[in-house]
């Protein structure tokens, strides 16, 4: 990956002031409003079209 996922919002305020964090690593944000740091991490591609079957039958 080149680029970082990048929030638009701090996930506890709400606040638009996020800054990329250099003393916690890769993915790392702070917000400048709550003074509050978070990670962002990508976890995966979910597969379109599997479905879970959440019924715990045999999907008939």
């Amino acid at each position: 990956m080149s680029e970082r996922a990048a929030p638009f919002y701090c996930p506890y305020c709400g606040d638009e002031d996020l800054r990329p964090s250099e003393e916690e690593g890769h993915g790392a944000w702070e917000c400048a409003a709550c003074n509050r740091a978070f990670r962002l991490k990508f976890l995966g591609l979910l597969a379109r079209g599997v479905r879970r079957d959440t019924t715990g039958g045999d999907g008939i």
